[in-house]
């Protein structure tokens, strides 16, 4: 028998909304290349959806307020958008944001995506872009969001292929891992690439009474300046990456950083200009 303690989701949900909420100055600063890179990803939620002039659409697990920015504009002012996150410094962050667009078609919440009470139904849309890998119940998650919809209302989301295919992620993860003994989390704990299986959404789609599944790939390209700046990147918007480093001795913090430098490299042009392919799985079905 395994030594690793289980999995404990109370305290697993209770660590997730510190470190987001703690994250969330970084993502505000690192909000344009994120963006840039992830712009085509909530076009395309927001187009699969169906989402039209005078929608009513909710956006779960929004961040700092994305697709729900996407959304407000082609919904238009007949239409309106409810973003929800379950850490209140986000939706601060995306409150930010949604005011200096000039954005009056939005509201924001805080809600966590596992436990949906907004005190309204009946949405045409719920959009979810790169969440639902953080759930610690995918099942409920899922059969929440089916509860949201209208009849014929769509869902549209957005999860993260396999470790190779996701450096944005996972470059070097395994090396650090290895230099700094870190184990890896126990089975089942939530994590950004824990749907690349499709099958797992795609069933959990079915058993809540979603229809006609669509699962398309895309990829997301997020670029740097140079791979120092990948690196700073992956320190300020990485809670769980920055409290591992700045736990380690200083040669091993020396060490890691180059690992990561290293691997930010491979995807160097020739002027050190970092662009790194990511590959986005999006699903789509409807209610």
């Amino acid at each position: 028998m395994s030594d690793r303690p289980a999995f404990d989701p109370v305290r697993f949900k209770q660590v997730q909304r510190e470190s987001w909420s703690a994250a969330a100055p970084a993502w505000e600063k690192w909000w344009s290349m994120f963006d840039a890179g992830g712009q085509p990803i909530a076009d395309r939620l927001v187009n699969l959806a169906r989402v039209g002039e005078g929608s009513r659409v909710l956006d779960i697990a929004t961040g700092p307020g994305e697709p729900a920015v996407t959304a407000a504009r082609a919904v238009g002012p007949s239409g309106r958008v409810l973003a929800t996150d379950h850490s209140p410094e986000m939706i601060a962050a995306a409150m930010r944001r949604a005011a200096a667009l000039g954005l009056k078609n939005v509201e924001y919440r805080v809600v966590d995506a596992e436990a949906l009470d907004v005190g309204e139904t009946g949405f045409d849309a719920v959009l979810c872009r790169w969440g639902l890998m953080f759930v610690a119940d995918l099942e409920a998650t899922v059969a929440g969001i089916a509860k949201m919809l209208r009849k014929g209302g769509w869902f549209a989301t957005s999860v993260w292929a396999t470790a190779d295919k996701v450096p944005m992620i996972s470059l070097a993860s395994e090396d650090v891992r290895k230099v700094a003994n870190v184990p890896p989390p126990p089975p089942g704990t939530p994590n950004p690439l824990a749907l690349a299986d499709s099958s797992v959404l795609s069933n959990a789609l079915t058993r809540a009474g979603f229809h006609d599944i669509e699962i398309e790939r895309e990829i997301v390209h997020f670029e740097f300046d140079s791979p120092e700046a990948f690196l700073e990147c992956r320190r300020d918007m990485s809670v769980t990456f920055r409290t591992m480093l700045n736990a380690l001795p200083a040669d091993k913090q020396k060490q890691v950083c180059d690992l990561v430098l290293q691997g930010a490299r491979r995807y160097a042009d020739s002027s050190g200009h970092v662009i790194t392919p990511n590959e986005a799985i999006i699903f789509a079905a409807h209610i």
